[in-house]
């Protein structure tokens, strides 16, 4: 008995059919994005409107912001807020790995007093904890400094030590290390475990793996979040000016109560602040490409020898 196959299945995809009168092709057209050019012409009008009615509003006192924008109080406050940046973020960094690792530890002790540091600090308001610091010869009139059980003590008056420059720091960089533990946390926690185990099968000891395993690894995780917190610490050093610190902010008000220009000086020092958050975010840009382009060429790599392939990308 023989059967035939009526519709046969071609052994090779045939040649496209040309369309007929009957059944036309169809075409892609691209539909005109007419409602998103109107939003956005609608937007640059609005925009400009509101950017001629400030720039031609004579309240702003335009005239004034020209004459203090480069005012030597103004600059000397500015550097003074961009080293206690700098400084209290350093801080912050330290006190975030070393809290980070001990949080991690499987010490029960060393864990809680980490996480009793983190629960602290994020718990209150860092203006009370500056102003704490700041009167903290109200609690302990001196401070003293020697061996427990024996009569080698130093005593220094605690308003000598902590002045005002010495309470921002503690109480910013105090406050970022909390902050900055839990970032760094996340970013170690994100690392594979496989990792540290073959850190641990080559006879890596746990701080050696820690930083030339893992924490390479872990800084795509935290570079993006301490960039955010470095240019969030640069605006919340202006509460440094409750403790009488001669920061940007500060300048600026002591400046505007003589001559009483408050608009002016306000804007001054919003200026300053744009201008310097701006430069921030663009190293924190090229910083993260950086770190982006090593981490795609050390995918490459294990792609390649996981492969077998003998070379290097």
């Amino acid at each position: 008995m023989t059967i035939e196959r009526t519709n046969p299945m071609p052994d090779a995809p045939s040649a496209a059919v040309p369309p007929r009168p009957d059944r036309p092709m169809l075409t892609y057209v691209p539909a005109k994005p007419w409602g998103s050019r109107a939003a956005a012409m609608l937007l640059v009008v609005l925009i400009g409107y509101f950017l001629l009615s400030i720039a031609g509003n004579a309240n702003f006192g335009w005239d004034v912001v020209g004459n203090y924008l480069f005012d030597s109080r103004i600059l000397s406050g500015l550097s003074l807020t961009i080293w206690l940046t700098i400084v209290t973020m350093m801080i912050g960094v330290i006190l975030g790995t070393i809290c980070a690792i001990m949080a991690m530890s499987r010490n029960i002790v060393v864990a809680t007093v980490a996480n009793a540091y983190i629960w602290f600090f994020r718990g209150t308001p860092v203006l009370v904890q500056l102003i704490f610091w700041y009167n903290l010869g109200a609690l302990f009139p001196e401070l003293s400094l020697g061996i427990p059980f024996t009569s080698w003590w130093v005593s220094v008056p605690t308003n000598t030590v902590i002045a005002p420059v010495t309470a921002a720091i503690l109480g910013l960089g105090l406050n970022e290390g909390a902050y900055m533990s839990e970032i760094i946390r996340s970013g170690l926690l994100s690392v594979d475990p496989g990792q540290r185990q073959a850190a641990r099968a080559l006879g890596m000891t746990n701080g050696k793996a820690l930083r030339r395993i893992v924490l390479p690894q872990a800084m795509t995780v935290i570079i993006p979040p301490t960039g955010n917190q470095t240019i969030g610490m640069l605006k919340t050093t202006s509460l440094v000016s409750v403790i009488s610190l001669s920061d940007l902010l500060y300048s600026a008000q002591t400046i505007y109560s003589r001559n009483f220009q408050t608009i002016p000086l306000l804007i001054v020092a919003c200026i300053w602040y744009l201008a310097a958050t701006t430069v921030l975010s663009v190293l924190q840009a090229r910083i993260e490409r950086r770190f982006a382009r090593s981490r795609r060429d050390l995918g490459v790599t294990t792609e390649i020898t996981s492969a077998g392939q003998v070379g290097s990308s």
